[in-house]
């Protein structure tokens, strides 16, 4: 027998496609997974004993669309064994955008992706985008969303309207190049402005888009609280309608008056997946959100953009019509984080500007109370002197919501990572938070499950060929752990500390993490959507 290249040798083998697992060696030559048996033979041979061997995790909601382009070796995601991250996600990201709009774009982005100085934005269109992505040589796998709320500006700018026909029709077409230029899909994010402007009708005509091409509407809904079964059942039409997929972003259900309603959205669901729809989703495994900050503010102040919103904040009198939709009790028609928590709840995570490292980890109510302030008046005064450019963390859902959709087969993992100053903990621990608490611990799920979910499930919910299993012809993306010591060591308090018990990463062939350490080998590509 002839020795390949490469043999992870004497392994428990947990192959993603959710079957037992089974001792077995895997061969890589290339790229590729070339063999799966017993006593291969090496002419390099890797020693997995009581270590398990699984397909890279992939992670398909990430914000580290211009972080890559400054720190391609992403090592907070690398050293969990994430092998390929989707960017472009909650309808608003990098591209398409006109030339004329990035200043405006940046402002818009910064609390949310970080900044990126105007000149090295050298793209407009997504294929443009994704080029720029290929030459900075990432360590993992990049794939990309078309945003909504990034199309919609391209098409009709930032204005609190729907799209006149012709208006939607050039979205339709733009949306059509984004696929061809190699996008996944479609991204939105229903409480951001602009994709909060848009209507049930407007993402039905782009899911007909998106329809022939079974390529996924990612969608951040229009309510994670008071209105979600609103919320899940416009969703649910839109897929029933246009015959599109719909991939559900972050399910979770916020603020604790509403997290009883978590069977019956379950039921909503698998009702909609018996009527034909396809329904999948992600969910990081955390009982707290980050966003940005500027999401505790009405809808309609957002209107027309961050310079518009700037102006309204330094506006006594707009500035108390905010307060007064803020603090407004009873049924809301917008998720509100002051709401639920209250400012003791919202931790402030990430200044772009890196002014203010006094506030970081720091709840609003504590800031607040240090600066002398009121604290909504703190929120107001820190917003307008950073031109929007802060992120935070807010305390908003249950343990048990969290654990409940995990059992749900079609939710893959995510990290939803903001990558900013004190980052949310799920930036360097998620996924060996899945494997080491919730499945070693608690018990909830068995390992080849939950690998499935983080590995194939994912894969499929994005219509990723060759990726997401351990079998011959597949894509040599590998992650090699120690299932009695894996976990998330990244706290709250302490949130920027790598995992532990993540020995190997192994990304298109080559080893991207050797016992624990970062090897600086670059060898991601840009994972575009295959022709169909």
């Amino acid at each position: 027998m002839s020795a390949y290249p490469i043999v992870f040798r004497d392994g428990t083998l947990v192959d993603g496609s959710g079957a037992a697992a089974r001792a077995a060696d895997v061969a890589v030559e290339g790229e590729s997974i070339a063999a799966i048996g017993e006593g291969l033979r090496g002419r390099r041979e890797i020693d997995c004993s009581h270590l398990v061997i699984a397909p890279g995790f992939i992670d398909t909601h990430s914000h580290s669309d211009l972080r890559v382009l400054t720190e391609p070796l992403l090592p907070m995601k690398l050293r969990q064994g994430i092998t390929l991250e989707v960017l472009g996600q909650d309808g608003i990201s990098v591209a398409p955008v006109r030339p004329h709009h990035i200043p405006e774009t940046r402002q818009a982005l910064s609390g949310l992706l970080g900044d990126l100085p105007e000149e090295q934005w050298r793209w407009e269109r997504v294929r443009d985008y994704l080029k720029v992505l290929e030459q900075c040589r990432p360590a993992l796998h990049l794939a990309y969303l078309v945003p909504h709320g990034t199309l919609r500006a391209y098409v009709m700018g930032r204005e609190n309207r729907k799209p006149t026909r012709a208006e939607l029709q050039r979205m339709s077409a733009e949306l059509a190049r984004g696929l061809g230029e190699g996008a996944l899909g479609l991204s939105t994010g229903l409480v951001y402005p602009p994709c909060c402007y848009s209507d049930t009708d407007e993402l039905v005509a782009l899911g007909q888009v998106l329809a022939p091409r079974k390529a996924p509407l990612v969608a951040h809904m229009r309510s994670e609280s008071d209105l979600i079964e609103r919320a899940i059942d416009e969703m649910m039409e839109v897929g029933l309608r246009s015959r599109c997929p719909v991939h559900i972003s972050h399910f979770k259900v916020a603020g604790r008056e509403n997290f009883s309603r978590a069977a019956g959205l379950v039921g909503r669901i698998e009702e909609a997946r018996r009527q034909g729809v396809s329904v999948t989703g992600d969910q990081y495994c955390y009982a707290a959100g980050s966003t940005l900050l500027g999401a505790i503010l009405p809808p309609w102040a957002h209107a027309g953009g961050p310079t518009k919103t700037l102006e309204r904040l330094r506006d006594p009198a707009t500035r108390q019509k905010m307060r007064e939709d803020i603090e407004k009790k009873g049924v809301l028609d917008w998720d509100s984080f002051w709401k639920w928590t209250g400012p003791e709840g919202i931790v402030i995570s990430g200044i772009a500007s890196g002014r203010h490292p006094e506030w970081l980890g720091k709840s609003v109510a504590e800031g607040a109370k240090a600066a002398g302030r009121e604290p909504l008046d703190f929120a107001f005064e820190l917003l307008e002197s950073e031109s929007m450019g802060v992120s935070m963390i807010s305390r908003s859902q249950s343990e048990e919501v969290v654990e409940r959709f995990m059992s749900l087969p079609y939710l893959n993992g995510c990290t939803d990572a903001l990558l900013g100053d004190r980052p949310h903990p799920r930036a360097y621990g998620t996924f060996p938070r899945f494997l080491g608490h919730y499945v070693r611990e608690k018990k909830l799920l068995g390992l080849s499950e939950m690998i499935r979910k983080l590995t194939s499930q994912a894969a499929h919910a994005m219509n990723l060929a060759d990726l997401g299993e351990v079998r011959p012809g597949f894509a040599a993306d590998l992650v090699v752990f120690d299932p009695t010591s894996i976990k998330d060591t990244a706290t709250y308090a302490e949130p920027v500390s790598y995992p532990e018990g993540v020995i190997h990463v192994m990304v298109r062939g080559e080893m991207a993490v050797e016992n624990s350490e970062i090897t600086g080998v670059r060898a991601g590509r840009v994972v575009r959507r295959e022709s169909q």
